[in-house]
């Protein structure tokens, strides 16, 4: 992709970019990277910052990538909803109704006058975004929540109200309009979104191979406590997945199929380096940071053990005559024999100065437009890197790379 790719931009009052739609750069063909079979696409859960997913999602669309596996958590369970539920031409237009519907100005709420100009400098833009998140609390967000009345805190045990701060039947709404359930359960696109049952605390991913999805799959995933109420499905309720794990990686690597040559997007919206804090308000910020970042490390490393012990059970099982195998020896033999490869291509949003710990409630227009641009220049510089956009046979099975990190692993 080169600089001719980036989105036509114009200034808002707080100086933030605007973002053309899909009709303004049409998608050419759709096509494989090299080595590649089958391409993942893997969304964290992190609220207001998941417009940097909608960002990453309309690159690869661009340059003409699409993905064969969407599994998320949290408000990458819904990106990755709108993505897996609607016809590749249709996404980025779905992506943008969404979020432009979510950060619409609440009733009564007040926004920075145009006429003052853009807001410049870190601390006038942390004021702007706090009270931004402040009117969030306060009077929720146009299509995604509203606050309970009576408040949980009067409401009586046991009520309706009494187990949530807001009412998602907004969300609901939204997310009837802008998913086509019967595509999504299709199966031309495998999606899973992960949760966690209130009462046993088991996490469980809801995956389009093996369950019919409906609208309460996908707000199961994003039902983060208090704020959010728990949804109901079948005999159980549940809560959103980033409280046992906030990135899907696992589900994928695990599921990436014997033969599978998989390049997979993994897009985090928390980062797990950062600065040392300087004052309370960076103790917050890094502390949901660390709380909330992937352990992709954890996940690529135990990915590597499983396929060298493969490999190796490969080799002694090569070793023996096949008339000396038992029934269980031949079948693990012959599970050995076509292992996944996968190329992982790591992308991280990049908080700015001027953002603190209210940044994944904070759903100001000006700040998603940001969010969304980061991750279409993040995802821009990572195809550039052409030996990456591949997947090329390794020791290991995987291979990382990270623009931002300029590593291998």
């Amino acid at each position: 992709m080169d600089s001719e790719a980036l989105p036509k931009t114009e200034q808002t009052a707080t100086g933030s970019p605007t973002l053309r739609t899909a009709a303004d750069s049409p998608a050419p063909a759709h096509r494989r990277p090299p080595g590649c079979n089958q391409i993942a696409l893997v969304l964290q859960g992190g609220g207001a910052l998941g417009a940097y997913q909608a960002g990453v999602y309309q690159a690869l669309h661009e340059a003409g990538i699409e993905p064969d596996f969407v599994a998320g958590v949290s408000i990458g369970a819904i990106n990755g909803a709108i993505i897996a539920g609607n016809a590749p031409e249709q996404r980025i237009d779905r992506l943008r109704a969404f979020w432009d519907t979510i950060t619409a100005h609440p009733m009564g709420a007040w926004s920075w006058p145009s006429f003052l100009g853009p807001v410049e400098g870190d601390e006038p833009r942390r004021a702007v975004n706090t009270f931004a998140a402040l009117q969030a609390m306060m009077f929720g967000q146009p299509g995604f929540f509203t606050p309970n009345v009576p408040s949980p805190w009067l409401s009586p045990r046991g009520a309706k109200n009494a187990t949530s701060l807001y009412d998602t039947t907004p969300l609901r709404e939204t997310l009837r309009k802008l998913v086509d359930f019967d595509r999504l359960n299709a199966g031309a696109v495998r999606y899973a979104a992960g949760a966690v049952a209130v009462t046993s605390g088991n996490f469980r991913y809801f995956d389009t191979t093996d369950t019919t999805l409906a609208v309460e799959h996908v707000m199961a995933s994003g039902a983060l406590p208090p704020a959010l109420p728990m949804v109901r499905i079948d005999h159980e309720c549940y809560w959103d997945g980033g409280l046992v794990s906030n990135t899907p990686l696992q589900h994928v690597l695990d599921h990436a199929g014997a033969a599978a040559r998989m390049l997979a997007f993994q897009v985090d919206l928390f980062s797990s380096r950062g600065r040392l804090p300087r004052d309370m308000m960076d103790v917050l910020s890094r502390e949901k940071d660390i709380r909330y970042s992937s352990r992709t490390r954890l996940g690529t490393d135990t990915f590597k053990e499983r396929f060298r012990q493969r490999r190796l059970i490969r080799s002694l099982l090569g070793k023996i005559p096949e008339e000396r195998l038992s029934a269980e020896e031949k079948a693990l033999k012959a599970s050995c024999e076509n292992l996944p490869e996968v190329t992982l291509l790591h992308l991280i949003y990049e908080q700015a100065a001027y953002e603190g710990q209210a940044k994944d409630y904070e759903f100001s227009a000006a700040s998603m437009r940001e969010h969304w641009q980061a991750g279409l220049a993040d995802t821009n510089a990572t195809l550039k890197h052409k030996d990456w956009v591949k997947v090329a046979s390794v020791p290991a099975g995987i291979v990382v790379h990270d623009i931002h990190r300029a590593e291998e692993g």
